[in-house]
């Protein structure tokens, strides 16, 4: 009989005679499927990202042996990722960077190359139907094009919206048949019979738990109140203990979490094995689907909640809470905090650190990067100062405004796309507690914060300084996030920091995050008609018709830019209650994601992409901005569309380096146009014109 030796020679020798790499467009399909960007092919391939792009559109074909080392990769990934399956969502696990020196001085040590962990498939969500089936049974009503690769342990999707006469919506037009009567037979129809839930979105991660919406009318069947009444319960948001539902869960030998029976109550048990005891309930009658994230959801049909809701639980995650919750969840799920390890002593697997993640242990702060009421502020009698990155909130003096600028016709405002979603890719942050440093060389590439004097650095008065929230000059010392003090350098000033809070473990931490909610966004505008190949003026009339298009899928693009900017704030997450007292501990403190500073990094690198757009527009057009709110800019304008003053080549296409249309983040699109006498007024009386100029009054993105 053979040995492996020789059948392995032989098969290399066969594989050796002529290697065949697939189709372009199938090596496009596998590299994305493995979540891995043409650069860092390029990387490996120690080739150039223009080399790889010629592979996949069949413009060249590589040689020896690059072509063999290509086509390994290529098998392996059809291996893993065979075309009949669904794309799959990555997580890559950063290692942690070289260790920072004392001194800080030179530049810091490259990047190591990132091994990414392996990816898990997660079925994407179909265009959303609109109209509930006319169907009870528990079949889709009728057939629909071929989905992707359901889980087989969850064969009816992440969640279903209960009515009152017992029928459980499910995604794809299913229709379940659910007899309890009682919230604890809720929770065990669920978990034993329902066939609801989601796989991890991580292989270290945790399965989804399902979702059950109540309806009003399910919510009075169950015995619970058709909404939340009395001054105790409305002060709470939740059911007090002596409540007959509470009880009966308690009787059950069920648990609620600490936030009790609100609006989004979690019920448990402590799970058996690998399989959790977790049902997540949502009452809509209790305003569990917030009308700024969700618009127009809880007024629909059971049947089209439950599409809305399964087409964002399938681009993003299963509802958990509010979007900001669903944001700050999302970040955990995609980097959990532990992973199987193998003990090199007993050989056992046992739980160990996740690298790249946030660990599972809460983290303290530095003093400038914590609130005026965090204990590690009032403990230590900190009068430092705090970092103040939030996003811009600026008035152009009406003295700046030229007579020309006066005679223009129009104010037209700009909406960056998700901004802080757009700063937070490849945003290194740091993953390790904040050591402390004095008179620090800075290095633009470590994240952390600087005590720096930037008040010597003069700029236009009609552009918002990038120093400041406010768009003001410094006055003096203050505390800065690296890219703010990067930026400073990168406009030609010396910087020469006093002290500094830095991490010596950093990573891309939000990375997953960012791509995950960046797809989603991309792909649910697209099924609004909203495509990357319009033209601008294609893009201007598409984004002008998206919302009555689908107002379904409307809802869940909405609830995609609330999970970006809620996510983002829950990372510093304030306390609450009047009973509140400085200095003490409150319940978010408890997180390993209450994490101050990187709610800094995001926010302060998008101000200063906002400002670097700004400065470039001056250069391209010489036209200056009349105001800015957060991601929203104003411009006068000869005319009524961006197309009349965004600066283009003559070859039609967008100058680069300022602001442009589209649909993927950080790109920009029509906010508002109002008249330049209309601007001019509201200007004149301190009040913001981004602020007003769709017509309404837009609310500022603190990413609180």
């Amino acid at each position: 009989m053979a040995s492996e030796e020789e059948l392995f020679a032989n098969i290399d020798a066969l594989l050796a005679e002529e290697p065949q790499l697939p189709p372009p467009a199938e090596r496009a399909r596998l590299r994305e499927a493995a979540g891995i960007t043409q650069a860092r092919l390029a990387q490996a391939l120690k080739s150039t990202t223009q080399t790889v792009k010629n592979y996949e559109n069949g413009r060249s074909e590589p040689k020896s042996p690059r072509l063999e080392a290509y086509q390994r990769l290529l098998n392996g990934w059809a291996a893993k990722y065979p075309a009949h399956q669904a794309p799959a969502a990555p997580a890559p696990a950063v290692a942690p960077q070289a260790p920072v020196p004392q001194t800080f001085t030179g530049p810091a040590a490259p990047e190591p190359e990132v091994e990414a962990a392996a990816p898990v498939e997660v079925p994407t969500a179909p265009a959303i139907p609109v109209g509930r089936p006319a169907t009870s049974s528990r079949r889709p009503a009728a057939k629909k094009a071929a989905a992707p690769a359901v889980d087989p342990r969850f064969p009816h999707g992440p969640l279903a919206v209960l009515d009152g006469d017992g029928s459980a919506f499910g995604v794809d037009g299913i229709v379940l048949d659910c007899p309890a009567s009682t919230v604890p037979e809720l929770v065990e129809w669920t978990l034993r019979e329902s066939g609801l839930g989601a796989g991890k979105l991580n292989r270290y991660g945790k399965d989804s738990d399902p979702l059950i919406v109540l309806t009003a009318a399910a919510a009075v069947k169950l015995g619970l109140p058709e909404r939340l009444d009395g001054h105790e319960q409305r002060r709470s948001l939740r059911l007090p203990e002596d409540h007959p539902v509470v009880k009966q869960v308690v009787k059950a030998k069920w648990q609620l979490t600490q936030r009790g029976f609100g609006p989004w109550a979690r019920i448990y048990r402590k799970a058996q094995g690998r399989d959790r005891q977790c049902v997540q309930l949502a009452i809509l009658s209790w305003d569990a689907l917030d009308e700024r994230s969700w618009p127009g959801v809880a007024d629909m049909e059971p049947a089209d909640i439950a599409r809305v809701l399964g087409t964002y639980a399938a681009r993003v995650t299963t509802p958990r809470g509010s979007t900001a919750v669903s944001g700050l969840e999302l970040m955990t799920a995609m980097r959990p905090p532990t992973k199987a390890v193998q003990d090199p002593e007993t050989g056992n697997w046992v739980s160990g650190h996740n690298a790249g993640s946030l660990g599972t242990e809460p983290m303290d702060p530095a003093p400038p990067e914590a609130t005026p009421e965090h204990p590690v502020v009032v403990s230590s009698g900190w009068t430092g100062g705090f970092l103040n990155e939030e996003a811009y909130q600026w008035v152009r003096p009406v003295q700046t405004l030229s007579d020309e600028e006066c005679t223009l016709p129009f104010a037209v405002g700009l909406d960056l796309n998700t901004a802080f979603l757009a700063a937070a890719a490849r945003l290194v942050v740091g993953l390790s507690g904040p050591d402390h440093f004095h008179a620090p060389t800075f290095n633009p590439k470590i994240p952390g914060s600087w005590l720096v004097d930037l008040s010597h650095i003069d700029l236009d008065p009609r552009l918002p300084s990038p120093f400041m929230p406010d768009g003001s000059r410094p006055t003096g010392p203050a505390w800065y996030q690296t890219h703010t003090v990067a930026y400073a350098q990168e406009l030609g000033h010396n910087v020469t920091p006093i002290e500094a809070y830095l991490r010596r473990e950093t990573g891309a931490y939000l990375d997953p995050w960012h791509d995950r909610l960046r797809t989603a966004y991309v792909d649910t505008l697209a099924d609004l008609g909203v495509t990357k190949d319009l033209s601008d003026a294609e893009f201007l009339a598409a984004m002008e018709q998206h919302k009555q298009a689908d107002p379904a899928l409307a809802a869940v693009l909405s609830a995609i830019k609330a999970t970006v900017k809620g996510g983002v704030g829950k990372l510093r997450e304030r306390p609450q209650g009047k009973s509140y007292k400085q200095g003490e501990t409150w319940p978010a403190l408890a997180r390993p994601t209450w994490r101050p500073d990187i709610r800094a990094a995001v926010i302060s690198k998008a101000r200063v992409n906002m400002h670097r757009k700004l400065n470039n527009m001056v250069k391209l057009t010489g036209l200056y901005p009349l105001a800015v709110l957060s991601d929203c800019v104003v411009y006068p304008s000869p005319g009524e569309s961006p197309l009349d003053f965004l600066p283009y080549a003559t070859s039609g296409k967008p100058q680069p380096g300022g602001f442009r249309l589209g649909p993927t983040p950080g790109l920009a699109k029509l906010e508002g146009v109002q008249s330049m006498l209309w601007a001019v007024d509201l200007m004149e009386k301190g009040l913001n014109p981004a602020r007003h100029i769709k017509g309404g009054d837009a609310v500022l993105d603190e990413g609180e």
